[in-house]
């Protein structure tokens, strides 16, 4: 019987003890040898090829070398002392340098002995340089011949002599003391998809015999992660469908066919008409709806959501719209009673700045169902706000509002919880969504409304400024109305970077002509909300801002925005920036400013932002630099099962294969209360990052 504790101390661990277990947990988060096995390398190293130092040239990888210490030599003193030893292989020489550690490494390595040496070389005064290498008898070199794992490496562990090769010798003693680890999929599983066994899936990662078995082992262990993330989402959701029912709309009602039939501002696209449809369907289910609805900046979100909400109308019931600031809640509230001027339909405000008196009397009117829309912030979650009948609740930018608090909404309607709809203008790819919002059915509006010209977007440089500000002038002159974004509020000496104070100054010596309103994240709401009101209602001009802008009012005349170091800026948040012009029927124009000297991801990001204006191409194209990182974070309650191999930026196929698995397993056995279901109930139960049952609350 396999007597391996996965749970066990490190410490216990040869090599390892009491002192390097307190240094690994805090550098690493190692704390047990089942975490350590799974402390995977990043890449590789395939020691079994040699390289001639007179076959360098250009920006070179790690390399293995084999040959001798001519000389040895000191240099400096005190913090700039150093070690420089002259290595030959037979065909040129490189210096290898050590800052740390000189006097040990001087009794360690002799001149005129053979010796394998491994690291990345580089040229310094045109001589070719190796700064700490790792340093090896041919002996024991040729004892690991092939590939070798690098792992990731603090500077705190390297200044303990703690190396990649220091790490890959605890594994092996891991491994030798564990024999066959126990199985954490079932043999229907791993059968299916023919994976490696966990035993020889974590051998082959860290020490792997060939690029074949190692891409085995890591389809075996990125699978095993997103399955069980799966896994956690998928009963998630069947729990809450299985456990809540819902308000059953069985017709869209008169209120929406006179609507959509008198009242309509401009044709739906065909993305918003199939939208519509899987909306209602959920609503005519008996079943609470909760659908994420994604669709780009423009795409007509909130016209399909009056639509809903009128079908709730048309049902009897109330609906609501909370938007995470004032002014954005007072622009839907206008937008919305101007599109159902002529329906009769009574649609109030309220935000904190609601005046007692009126506040009392949409109270009221909440209360004895007289109120039909209800467009609100966050006062909405207050105690004293209650519906009569509360059919449906629309979140607008679902991911500025915590999951307690839209929990909220649920003990607004007595009877049964309203159908939830949350709204976000970041496009999500679809791995993501069966992920990051995995416990949402989505809806995509992959469509914009005929008329909508796409925001032209060029890349600019410091000595162009003048040009970029004439062009300012002219859409000024023209009556139009400009963003400037900056990525400081204030200068910051360590960055090389423009400030919004600074900028603001600028702005306002260059346009004297013109009114400058200035809002940053700083500033007191009640100050932040009059400037963007300044620029709303056309007294500013011009909008000097930070990112806070990326989430904000609708002004269709502004069809200019400069973003100042755009090469700070991530590719979904410029997309985000953007997304605020060309909002009406003009011309807009995206000027992303940067530096001349860029790296070439950079260039590479700033550069798909000036082909496209898709935001699905731009959210993918963010997703593969990036990594899922960021959405991560939107995640309803956070990512349920930790991913330390899979990455959600390259592996939906995985994604894929492994829900298309889950469901087949949930299918089949909904409780998991088999012998396989019971042990990977068992093995999710030990992964699973979940504090709360979020399956009660949308």
């Amino acid at each position: 019987m396999n007597s391996f504790r996965g749970d066990m101390s490190v410490k216990y661990l040869k090599g390892v003890g009491p002192k390097r277990a307190e240094l690994i947990a805090k550098e690493m988060e190692v704390t047990t040898v089942d975490q350590l096995l799974h402390y995977y390398p990043t890449h590789y190293i395939d020691r079994s090829k040699f390289w001639q130092i007179r076959d360098f040239r250009g920006e070179m990888p790690q390399v293995q070398l084999r040959g001798r210490f001519v000389t040895f030599t000191e240099h400096g003193e005190g913090a700039r002392r150093r070690l420089t030893g002259l290595f030959s292989d037979g065909t040129a020489t490189l210096e290898c340098v050590w800052f740390r550690q000189i006097a040990t490494i001087k009794k360690l390595y002799l001149t005129g002995t053979d010796y394998v040496i491994f690291g990345k070389p580089t040229t310094y005064n045109g001589f070719w340089q190796m700064a700490h290498p790792e340093v090896e008898t041919t002996v024991r070199a040729e004892a690991h011949p092939g590939f070798r794992g690098v792992y990731p490496l603090t500077q705190n562990l390297r200044n303990h002599q703690i190396s990649s090769k220091t790490i890959a010798g605890w594994v092996r003693s891991a491994l030798d003391a564990a024999g066959r680890l126990p199985e954490t999929l079932p043999p229907s599983v791993t059968t299916r998809h023919r994976l490696m066994s966990l035993t020889d899936a974590i051998t082959e990662i860290h020490f792997p015999t060939d690029p074949e078995r190692l891409q085995r082992a890591r389809l075996r262990l990125k699978f095993e992660e997103l399955f069980y993330l799966q896994l956690d989402i998928r009963r998630y959701c069947r729990r809450r469908a299985a456990g809540l029912g819902g308000l059953r709309f069985p017709k869209v009602g008169k209120v929406f066919n006179r609507f959509y039939s008198e009242c309509l501002p401009f044709a739906l696209t065909g993305a918003q008409k199939r939208v519509i449809r899987e909306i209602h369907a959920d609503m005519q289910s008996g079943r609470q709806m909760n659908r994420l609805l994604q669709g780009d900046v423009g795409s007509g979100k909130t016209l399909v959501a009056l639509l809903c909400m009128l079908i709730a109308l048309g049902n009897g019931y109330q609906a609501t719209i909370m938007a995470p600031t004032e002014i954005l809640a007072a622009q839907h509230y206008e937008t919305l009673r101007s599109m159902a001027a002529q329906l009769g339909v009574s649609i109030r405000l309220l935000t904190g700045s609601t005046p007692a008196r009126e506040r009392a009397e949409i109270h009221e009117a909440l209360a004895d169902g007289s109120l039909n829309i209800l467009v609100g912030t966050h006062a909405l979650l207050e105690a004293p706000v209650r519906w009569r009948n509360l059919g449906l609740a629309v979140i607008d930018e679902q991911h500025r509002f915590g999951v307690a608090q839209r929990a909220r909404l649920w003990a607004k309607n007595p009877v049964a919880p309203p159908h939830i709809l949350v709204m976000t203008a970041t496009p999500i790819p679809r791995t993501l969504a069966m992920t990051v919002y995995g416990d949402l059915d989505v809806s995509v509006i992959d469509e914009l409304p005929p008329g909508r010209k796409p925001v032209v977007t060029r890349l600019r440089y410091e000595e162009q400024r003048m040009d970029v500000y004439r062009g300012i002038g002219r859409q000024l002159r023209e009556g139009r109305q400009v963003y400037i974004v900056y990525p400081l509020i204030t200068e910051n000496e360590k960055l090389d970077l423009r400030s919004l104070e600074e900028g603001y100054e600028n702005i306002r010596e260059i346009f004297r002509d013109y009114r400058v309103a200035m809002v940053h994240g700083r500033m007191k709401p009640a100050e932040k909300e009059y400037q963007m009101s300044l620029f709303a209602s056309g007294k500013a001009q011009i909008l000097v801002a930070t990112t806070v802008i990326e989430v904000g009012v609708n002004v269709p005349n502004a069809t200019t925005m400069i973003i100042e170091n755009a090469e700070r800026f991530g590719l979904s948040q410029l997309h985000q920036l953007r997304g605020r012009v060309g909002r009406g029927a003009d011309q807009s124009f995206c000027i992303l400013m940067s530096k001349v000297k860029l790296a070439r991801e950079t260039r590479k990001r700033l550069e798909v932002m000036t082909t496209t204006t898709d935001g699905f191409v731009v959210a993918e194209a963010d997703l593969k630099m990036r990594g899922p990182g960021d959405l991560e974070g939107t995640m309803q309650s956070g990512m349920p099962v930790k991913l330390t191999i899979a990455n959600l930026a390259t592996d939906g196929q995985i994604v894929q294969m492994a829900r298309d698995t889950v469901e087949d397993i949930l299918d089949a056995d909904p409780t998991l209360s088999s012998p396989d279901g019971r042990m990977m109930a068992a093995r999710l139960a030990t992964l699973s990052t979940r504090t709360a049952d979020w399956s009660r609350i949308s």
